[in-house]
């Protein structure tokens, strides 16, 4: 917020106000000098860039971006968050996510997380992957039950779990009314999870037995998660999660309780991404739609959504995990900023199976520092009166509504589920963020990016999968997938031959010549699990054959600038071929070189050219 000072001075006075205008002719002259020639309002989509649901961020925003009146914290659209306080009082919810087996372990993490920061828990209870029923006792030994909510996910043994759970409750001598948590019913998030169709009966039957005698508990989680870890868009988690919401909206008034009562009953869970801002406009987003469909249905005083936010497992990869602890401080900074109620920091070492001690407090502490050295609570919707963050948040609800409706004309989520229709949607959006990724234009650090092929794997014991067996349901999917394929099989290789598969840089000149494309060329290929060698430092037409003899390559890449390209390429290709050379590419846009095979450049689609690559090479 800008103060003017009591003086009435402005710092600024003695400086003319500068044009949107002038600002487009500056933008002009650098995109002239890259080659560029556009103007007026063409220099400044130039610039912009193009998101998935149909969204562009520009790269100047103005008070003349209007954007719908958010309100006020605590107040209807609710965009600027559920409650008056926002997070300042106490910061969010810090809630840690557990799925072990064996009670006696649950109950040695649950209490470690307690101790050191935890606010409250998530436990999954029941089936292949959560602690069994009868052992929820054990693992909830020393918990103070009236101060730490919990939240169940127990989607094949829910009647047993909430059952347990309440009896716990009357045995430790916990009034009902200080009972909080949540019980975790649902049912279509199990559907799109296994394809078994939704009996929703037992929901809503626990629903209005938490709205006549526990207060403090909510029955129903709105689980997003699913269609993002599907490979779906932000405006579709969040189109799809009205569409969910609205559906028990419509079982739990039809067993008769009232809107206000079925919206007290709904906890909405998302996915924060390591996109910060899409991470806060999501939120917003989310807030301000959940509070239209509240206000449709005759109870706006009811649309202040419970917000769980979750750091993406689509985003978590398996190589360089360690990477993944930037990540998920940058999704976690955006669900606080965002406002959610309740933080779950998934561990580094997520996608390698179940988390260490280590990587469980590397988790939690990720919200601690940003709430309590970084201050980040204590202001209420710090994003708010940003004309970017506001207009996104406006484009993405607008986007996030159209879908919302598309899947009411389709009849509803359960009709949409079983119809096909949600999977094809959301196989469309991976299809073309998995093109982005392929062509590294979507970048993955540690992985598409600055990869280490020697880095020694870091091993975790095996996590047992709550959906193995499951007759269908929607994908799961990981950004990291088609190049963990790839460094798969250059990992069988190394166990096979005691090497991996390999690449000779042939750099020809000076290395102020080559380095960039030697680096770039060095990134690819290691992105695939090839070792890159690069020995000698320059070579030539006489030399270039005994140096890929010796470095033990079959495939060389020709690394240098375009002018000496016009003079050696020709002839070192053909000595690298003449040698037994199989395959030779450029570092470089195509061009007409004898003996260049293929040609590799930022944007080529790395996925298709490395599995080729490693075809080649007999890799299996």
């Amino acid at each position: 917020m800008t103060v003017q000072p009591a003086d009435g001075l402005s710092p600024a006075a003695a400086f003319p106000d500068p044009s949107h205008d002038q600002w487009q002719s500056l933008v002009e002259g650098v995109l002239r000098k890259s080659g560029k020639e556009v103007t007026g309002s063409a220099a400044e989509e130039a610039l912009s860039t193009t998101l998935e649901d149909g969204l562009t961020t520009r790269p100047l925003y103005t008070a003349s971006d209007e954007s719908p009146d958010t309100g006020f914290p605590g107040f209807a659209p609710f965009t600027r968050g559920s409650r008056a306080e926002g997070n300042a009082a106490g910061g969010w919810d810090v809630r840690q996510h557990h799925a072990l087996t064996d009670p006696a372990r649950l109950n040695e993490a649950l209490l470690g997380d307690l101790e050191n920061g935890v606010t409250s828990l998530w436990l999954t209870v029941g089936g292949p992957a959560g602690a069994p029923v009868d052992g929820l006792a054990r693992a909830l030994e020393g918990v103070y039950l009236d101060l730490a909510p919990l939240s169940l996910d127990a989607p094949a043994d829910l009647d047993a779990a909430a059952t347990e759970l309440l009896r716990l409750y009357e045995e430790r001598g916990v009034a009902k009314s200080e009972a909080r948590g949540t019980l975790g019913a649902d049912p279509l998030g199990h559907e799109a999870r296994t394809g078994v169709e939704a009996d929703l009966a037992p929901a809503v039957r626990w629903a209005q037995r938490c709205d006549a005698e526990y207060p403090g508990l909510r029955a129903i989680v709105v689980d997003a998660l699913p269609y993002h870890e599907a490979g779906g868009s932000a405006g579709e988690e969040l189109g799809l999660s009205l569409a969910t919401g609205v559906a028990y909206l419509r079982a739990l008034t039809a067993a008769g309780m009232s809107v206000e009562a079925a919206c007290g009953q709904l906890e909405f869970r998302y996915a924060a991404t390591a996109d910060q801002f899409l991470t806060i406009a999501k939120l917003r987003a989310a807030r301000r739609l959940w509070a239209r469909v509240a206000e449709a249905s005759g109870a706006p005083a009811a649309g202040a959504q419970r917000q769980h936010a979750v750091t993406s497992p689509v985003m978590m990869t398996r190589r360089d995990p360690w990477v993944n602890m930037l990540r998920t401080t940058l999704a976690t900074l955006g669900a606080g900023v965002g406002g959610a109620d309740s933080v779950t920091v998934l561990p580094f070492d997520h996608a390698l199976g179940l988390p260490d001690a280590f990587a469980r407090r590397i988790a939690r502490n990720t919200s601690t520092i940003l709430m309590e050295e970084s201050h980040l609570a204590r202001v209420i919707d710090p994003a708010g009166g940003s004309w970017y963050v506001e207009r996104l948040t406006d484009e993405l609800a607008a986007a996030a509504w159209a879908f919302f409706q598309e899947t009411e004309r389709a009849g509803g989520l359960p009709a949409a589920l079983r119809s096909g229709t949600v999977a094809e949607r959301l196989a469309a959006t991976w299809a073309t963020r998995s093109a982005k990724l392929a062509r590294r234009k979507e970048p993955i650090t540690g992985v598409s990016e600055f990869p280490m092929p020697g880095e020694r794997p870091v091993e975790r014991e095996p996590a047992p999968d709550a959906y193995a067996g499951a007759p269908g349901g929607l994908p799961r999917v990981r950004r990291d997938e088609a190049f963990e394929a790839l460094r798969a099989r250059s990992d069988a290789h190394l166990a096979a031959t005691g090497s991996r598969p390999k690449v000779f840089v042939a750099a020809l000149g000076p290395a102020a010549a080559h380095t960039a494309r030697v680096s770039f060329a060095v990134n690819l290929f290691g992105a695939g699990g090839i070792e890159a060698v690069h020995d000698p430092v320059s070579v030539d037409a006489d030399t270039a054959a005994g140096a890929l003899a010796a470095s033990g390559a079959s495939v060389a890449v020709l690394c240098s600038s375009d002018a000496l390209y016009a003079e050696q390429a020709e002839q070192v290709a053909g000595a690298l071929k003449s040698a037994g050379a199989a395959q030779v590419f450029l570092a470089g846009r195509p061009g007409e070189y004898a003996d260049v095979d293929a040609y590799v450049f930022a944007g080529c689609d790395a996925v298709a050219v490395l599995t080729s690559v490693l075809d080649r090479m007999g890799v299996a």
